[in-house]
Parts: structure tokens; C-alpha cells; sequence
């Protein structure tokens, strides 16, 4: 089985949860929807093209591996928009400012983020991928959209390094993984790795071998449902975590 591993690390990260209100909180681990999004950026499909999203977030299988968890950061966000005036447009910033002067509302919101964190990802492609492996692996490399980590304001801090490996599991693929370049962690020596994926348990270790207390199932929304309304669907997926020494 072939899969397509890259990393993803950053002075900020944030992976969206559920959305209520004014609170915008992070999941602890690369959403579906947001690394898909990275690739879709990266392979250059516009916002616009909700097909070609749907296909992409349905024609992979994806796991993740956390070895920095990092720290959680809670941002207190003061925004200020007109409200919409018929079918007049704000094209710009200063359309909104200047023209809709006398409309402008303010919107208080929080957001969390994650402060350097590092993880890994790996793709397995099901017969329905709209791309190949090797498309996404060059796309990633030389991306047309600029990536990053859930928000605009989550830049990239080291190369994605993908590479494209032979395993039998997903975790055989994160452990012959080997990306170039040294990423400092706060804690030099984790004691943990936290394994994230989707599908069958024997999907991440075959034979099964994982000590049972450590694994758990998890409901997160993160499965897009649209692209243009913003809607996201509840995806079933696996929580391992494993002890480096037992690496």
C-alpha cells in the first residue's frame, strides 16, 4: 500500500472545532477538512469548485501523528463590517471603512490556537481519489495557493517534505518517515506520540498490537459537507497514543 507523508509545523496552528457563537476553539490534532484544504490550496482549486472539494475530502483516507501537542493559546478578537446594503458590494477594506461608515457593526469573537506544534500526516489514496498520490506529492512541493495551518494567520515553518512510502499500516509509514532538516521541539525528548486515522483499527497496526487503555474512538466534524456554506459532517476515527521508547 502506497502513502503520502508530510509535515506540518508552525509557531501557530488551529484546527477547527465546532464553531458557537463568538467561539472559534481547535482541535488537538490536523483537522480532515483544514489538511484537505492545505492540498486543495496547494494543488490549486479554487474555493469555488465545491465538486472538486467534495471529491477530495471523500477520495483519501487520513491519519496523523502529534509529537508536539504544543501550547493552547486563547486570542480575544474585536471585528469591525458593514452590513450589506442591496446588492452593493464592498470590494475592498476601504469600501468598508469609507462607504459603509454608517453601517459598521462590531463582532466580538475568541479564537484558540495551538503555539508550536508538530505533526505529521499521511494519505492513503481509495479508488475514488481525484488525484494521485505523486499530483499531490509535486503540488505540495511547489504549491500554486499559499498553505497553512487552519487560518491565514498560521504560516508554514519548515518544509512539508512529502515523501511517498510502502507500508503495510499506517503506522509502519509514519515510522520509516524520515523528513530532512531538524525541527526543534520545546520538549527535546516527548514522552508520548499521539496517533490519529480513520477506517479500521487494523488500518494503523497489522497485525493489531496496541495496548487496549491507550486506544479510544473518537466523533470529531471535520468531514466537509459544503464548501461555500461553510458545513462540516461528524467523521469516526481511532486516538492511539504510544510511548517513544516503545518506538
Amino acid at each position: 500500500m502506497d502513502y503520502l507523508l508530510f509535515r506540518l509545523y508552525g509557531p501557530f496552528a488551529s484546527w477547527g472545532d465546532i464553531a458557537v457563537g463568538e467561539s472559534r476553539h481547535t482541535l488537538a490534532a490536523p483537522a480532515k477538512s483544514a489538511v484537505m484544504g492545505l492540498v486543495a490550496a496547494a494543488l490549486g482549486v479554487p474555493r469555488e469548485q465545491e465538486a472538486v472539494h467534495q471529491n477530495l475530502n471523500r477520495g483519501y483516507a487520513m491519519a496523523s501523528a502529534v509529537y508536539s501537542p504544543g501550547e493552547w493559546l486563547r486570542d480575544y478578537h474585536t471585528v469591525q463590517a458593514p452590513d450589506s446594503v442591496g446588492k452593493f458590494e464592498y470590494r475592498t477594506r476601504r469600501d468598508e471603512i469609507v462607504a459603509g461608515a454608517d453601517r459598521l457593526g462590531t463582532v466580538l469573537s475568541s479564537r484558540d490556537y495551538l503555539i508550536d506544534t508538530l505533526a505529521c500526516v499521511a494519505l492513503k489514496a481509495h479508488d475514488t481519489a481525484p488525484y494521485s498520490l505523486e499530483q499531490i506529492q509535486s503540488a505540495l512541493l511547489e504549491p500554486v495557493f499559499t498553505p497553512y495551518l487552519g487560518r491565514k494567520a498560521c504560516p508554514l515553518a519548515a518544509p512539508m517534505d512529502p515523501q511517498q512510502i510502502s507500508a503495510t499500516s499506517f503506522q509502519q509509514a509514519f515510522a520509516e518517515y524520515k523528513p530532512r532538516g531538524e525541527v526543534p521541539l520545546p520538549d527535546q525528548k516527548p514522552k508520548t506520540v499521539t496517533f490519529y486515522w480513520e477506517g479500521e483499527i487494523s488500518d494503523f497496526d497489522d497485525p493489531v498490537q496496541l495496548d487496549t487503555p491507550q486506544l479510544m474512538t473518537l466523533i470529531q466534524h471535520d468531514q466537509l459537507r459544503s464548501r461555500k456554506r461553510w458545513q462540516f459532517s461528524p467523521r469516526s476515527l481511532h486516538r492511539y497514543r504510544k510511548a517513544v521508547e516503545e518506538a
